[in-house]
């Protein structure tokens, strides 16, 4: 009789305890898209189409990840992104291409033909834990000349930025900071790129 007396009590404790863990809720959390610059005239440059940039599946499982140590992952149950982070990351490359003015930058999944498919590989985009708390992202990408199907530019990304404060949504902010840097400095470079060679074929 107390044995089976004890087995009801753990399954009855077992089961609130689950049911208030059941009860908290989810938060959903993006990253802020700047708005796009009002051109003078249409672009006289190339035209760029920006394909989804894909990622690991547990990445894109909607959790938010975290770091802690060299082997640690983890995830964090009750806070995730609204997007997939490689969504995300596509669209902040839109934005960051079209703000020279100087490129028709679509995403790829559009009805538009290009010169150039930018594609890309998302290993990090998450918390990093350790002597201070830090978020980090890590991109492979690959600039795609669509006449003749080779790349003809590539860069792998690595980039931290210091989370100013312990909330969830410090976290966020702080990887929207480095989402947006890591964009504008991707578009830059690809600018540089795209002149300099769009200048020799011009000379030739």
């Amino acid at each position: 009789m107390r044995l089976t007396f004890s087995i009801l009590l753990v399954t009855a404790i077992a089961f609130f305890g689950t049911s208030c863990v059941d009860s908290k809720p989810i938060h959903y959390y993006t990253i802020g898209t700047p708005s796009a610059p009002v051109a003078a005239s249409a672009p006289a440059g190339p035209t760029i189409l920006v394909t989804a940039v894909s990622a690991s599946t547990a990445l894109e499982d909607g959790r938010i990840r975290y770091r802690t140590g060299t082997n640690e992952v983890g995830a964090y149950q009750l806070h995730r992104w609204m997007e997939r982070p490689g969504t995300m990351v596509a669209i902040s490359l839109v934005h960051a291409l079209r703000a020279s003015g100087k490129y028709r930058v679509h995403e790829s999944s559009s009805s538009a033909t290009g010169d150039y498919l930018l594609r890309g590989k998302l290993y990090e985009f998450g918390e990093v834990d350790s002597q201070s708390i830090q978020t980090r992202i890590s991109l492979q990408l690959e600039l795609v000349d669509l006449k003749t199907k080779r790349g003809v530019w590539d860069r792998l990304v690595e980039r931290d930025e210091p989370v100013d404060g312990k909330k969830m949504s410090d976290v966020v902010q702080s990887l929207d900071r480095n989402l947006q840097a890591a964009a504008t400095e991707i578009a830059l470079e690809i600018d540089k790129f795209l002149t300099a060679n769009h200048a020799d074929a011009g000379g030739r």
